[in-house]
């Protein structure tokens, strides 16, 4: 049988063709009797007239298979703009149970309603507004993963079981490993710098996974993260530069081809730099101009707390014009032992980057010289000789160049790109502290 999808609908007027898909909606008017078609590439509706083609729809349920056969007519108040009559239908799998929920109609994404949201996810995600997110979702990981390979970065896999933490610390996830203890990956740290050694540019799209006990709106238990390690660099600008520049063209191109899609979801007006370079504030500057603008003293703060990564974006974007902003040179208290610090200025060689008030990214120069890490891992307290650092410190004992790189939420992008309120929302089925299924 050859199938027509509904988007071609418009190009076979006069046809007959035969669609199939799910029955999504009926609307039963005696004389005049409508029922819409969804497959992969939207809707068709039918007119079915004929009182034995419309019997066979008796007691089924939206969902039902079915195939359609009949010719196609031009009809500007159909979607796509044409609608097929003269119908015969084929039951391919009725369903007869009466759906929970309504896929025709809007999906509540109101903060009390997503539980039901992610309860009925099987069912939600049929509904073609809902569909529009994971569309955009996939395409922002495509761009991604064009513009990366457009500078030489090569994608890499790496193992999500690992040994058990070297880092230690509470946020990870632990589970038996044939007698062993294994934890799961918060992210490809030590594998991607070890690659540096290899392939000089590389990069990876996948999940991590963090023990955090946080129910926020921006918190999951196991994300999908963007991880990019870049070598040979010149310092810390290139690697800001790179991930700014990647970010732009990302954007830019979701709101080229996803406008009308965005726009239905009411996501914000893009505003991006107009010279291209995303502007950047020092944690101590950002701390300084919040406290005078709002008289809460963040002076003494190392990191930025929520509200001042809210208030900085909307200042870059109110004053600047940009829907981007970067946080950079945190202290030197809360560096990590495998990044560049800058001894006389007391900071870190690390910035974060920001999106309409939610960091998406992190983006630090590594430390390279193998010395300088086994004194700074000291420093940190750490066991140099413990088996988890072994094959990392393998890499920098023979030969790593200067590099940096970022560990970039793709469950954040789709979120704050969309304008949704919780990266739940962006995530097909979300795991946090309370949510195991579906």
């Amino acid at each position: 049988m050859d199938r027509t999808l509904s988007r071609e609908l418009a190009n076979k007027i006069g046809q007959t063709v035969t669609v199939r898909g799910w029955l999504h909606k009926k609307r039963l008017m005696g004389g005049l009797n409508f029922i819409t078609i969804r497959d992969r590439s939207g809707l068709t509706q039918t007119l079915i007239d004929n009182k034995d083609e419309l019997e066979k729809l008796r007691g089924l349920q939206v969902g039902t298979i079915l195939a359609i056969t009949g010719t196609v007519i031009a009809d500007d108040r159909a979607p796509g703009g044409a609608e097929i009559h003269d119908v015969q239908v084929v039951v391919e799998e009725p369903v007869r149970d009466e759906p929970p929920i309504e896929v025709d109609k809007p999906i509540s994404h109101k903060s009390e309603h997503l539980d039901m949201l992610f309860e009925n996810r099987v069912l939600n995600i049929r509904n073609i507004q809902e569909q529009k997110i994971f569309k955009i979702r996939a395409d922002l990981t495509q761009y991604i993963r064009e513009f990366l390979r457009s500078k030489e970065f090569i994608e890499i896999d790496t193992p999500k079981l690992l040994a058990e933490a070297t880092e230690g610390g509470a946020e990870v996830f632990k589970l038996d490993y044939f007698g062993k203890t294994a934890t799961l990956a918060q992210s490809p740290q030590f594998f991607k710098q070890i690659m540096v050694g290899a392939f000089e540019r590389v990069y990876e799209i996948g999940h991590s996974y963090r023990a955090e006990p946080s129910a926020t709106t921006r918190h999951l238990t196991e994300l999908t993260m963007l991880d990019i390690e870049m070598g040979f660099v010149s310092g810390h600008d290139e690697v800001l530069d790179m991930v700014a520049d990647m970010t732009q063209n990302v954007l830019k191109r979701a709101y080229d081809e996803h406008g009308d899609d965005l726009k239905s979801l009411n996501a914000p007006e893009l505003k991006l730099p107009e010279d291209g370079k995303v502007p950047r504030f020092t944690i101590a500057e950002i701390h300084e101009m919040y406290t005078k603008a709002t008289k809460t003293n963040t002076i003494m703060e190392k990191d930025l707390i929520p509200d001042e990564e809210r208030w900085i974006s909307d200042y870059a974007r109110k004053q600047l014009g940009t829907d981007l902003v970067y946080a950079v040179r945190f202290p030197i208290e809360v560096g990590k032992f495998y990044h560049k610090l800058d001894v006389d200025d007391g900071t870190v060689l690390w910035g974060d980057l920001l999106m309409r008030g939610l960091e998406i990214a992190t983006v630090p120069l590594r430390e390279n010289n193998y010395d300088k890490m086994i004194q700074q891992m000291k420093n940190k307290g750490m066991d140099v000789d413990h088996d988890g650092f072994k094959y990392y410190l393998q890499a920098f004992k023979y030969g790593l160049p200067q590099h940096g790189g970022c560990g970039f939420g793709i469950d954040r992008l789709v979120q704050k790109t969309i304008g949704l309120a919780n990266v739940k929302e962006a995530t097909l089925f979300p795991r946090d502290i309370n949510r195991l299924t579906p």
